[in-house]
């Protein structure tokens, strides 16, 4: 069982996505590793970039701040080594677009795309990847790298057709991102559960063993907590670069706060998965 649907087992799963780079490389390492502390299961670290099409303004912001700092891909995967060097068990994901993965060379001559990040990946032990605008039709030009080096490529779902969500169950790897609505990140007051629900269910009737998680606009403890009764897990973002903008580099402890009462949450959802 590879280290990201390990995260799942037999336990529902709290997944914070945190914008690498934002306010700095040194923060951002103590901001992953205090949501490891308290009781993260996978940790979504956000690679900025110029037009992250898929993200509301909080994201945004984030990566243009991270971005005006001079982040850079090489510079995320700088972070993940140093979370890596305190922390070698917790799950990592990275969330970013499908430009800088193609683009990436690394010490490479450039010959080849996606394989140095990808390599790269491998040589830090990140266990996943999240890339929101590579739609599932497009995926096999990236397949051969991700399965060569063991990264789990994860797929979304949102509220289409029936047969497309069944034809990503059939093949998804690592878990699948369900988002929660159409649209954008951000955080929302109110979700339509019962889509949600008859997403969920059309993946563990074409697939029982992939876990599902969802993100897009949770929140609150509430809402976590509702979203892992239908699912495997919840996913949140937008709230967390709120406390980190708020806080700034003296965000550690806030993390961890909201992480541990988002992790308690979401182990509240009855039925956890067998």
């Amino acid at each position: 069982m590879s280290k990201v649907k390990n995260a799942f087992a037999k336990k529902k799963a709290f997944i914070p996505f945190i914008t690498a780079g934002d306010p700095d490389a040194a923060s951002t390492v103590r901001f992953v590793l205090a949501a490891a502390r308290a009781g993260a299961d996978l940790i979504e670290i956000g690679i900025p970039f110029s037009d992250p099409t898929a993200e509301g303004p909080v994201i945004q912001e984030a990566d243009t701040r991270a971005l005006s700092a001079g982040m850079t891909v090489r510079g995320a995967f700088e972070v993940a080594e140093a979370v890596r060097a305190e922390n070698p068990e917790i799950p990592l994901a990275f969330m970013t677009y499908l430009n800088p993965v193609f683009k990436y060379r690394g010490d490479t001559d450039g010959s080849i795309p996606y394989e140095p990040f990808l390599s790269e990946c491998s040589r830090l032990g990140i266990d996943a990847l999240i890339i929101p605008d590579l739609p599932f039709e497009e995926q096999e030009e990236i397949l051969p790298y991700t399965e060569k080096y063991g990264v789990d490529l994860v797929s979304m779902v949102s509220p289409t057709s029936d047969e497309r969500i069944r034809r990503i169950a059939e093949s998804a790897k690592g878990f699948i991102y369900v988002v929660s609505s159409m649209g954008v990140t951000g955080v929302r007051s109110s979700f339509q559960y019962e889509a949600i629900s008859r997403m969920i269910s059309l993946i563990r009737e074409t697939n029982p063993e992939i876990p599902c998680a969802v993100g897009f606009g949770i929140s609150t403890p509430e809402q976590a907590e509702k979203m892992a009764a239908v699912s495997d897990g919840a996913i949140v973002g937008s709230a967390i670069i709120r406390l980190i903008h708020s806080h700034g580099e003296d965000a550690e402890q806030a993390v961890f706060e909201y992480v541990s009462g988002m992790k308690a949450a979401v182990m509240r959802a009855e039925g956890s998965r067998e």
